[in-house]
């Protein structure tokens, strides 16, 4: 999945899949996870998002399957 690189102090990279709707984060610390059944204003919203970590903190983990690959 193509991923594009965010400035945050957590997060690396971001990329979506809208057809799969697939979150793939890229962290800091070299951990890249993918959520599934992500809505595209999720995607949309986090990329718009002033503090990308808190983002994913608040509307993404825990609300989402994911795996860690």
């Amino acid at each position: 999945m193509k991923r594009d690189p965010v400035t945050s102090t957590n997060i690396a990279e971001v990329g979506y899949d809208p057809n799969s709707r697939t979150l793939e984060v890229l962290f800091n610390s070299g951990a890249v996870y993918q959520y599934f059944d992500v809505p595209q204003q999720i995607y949309n919203d986090l990329m718009q998002a002033p503090s990308k970590g808190g983002f994913v903190n608040a509307n993404v983990k825990g609300h989402y399957r994911y795996a860690r690959i």
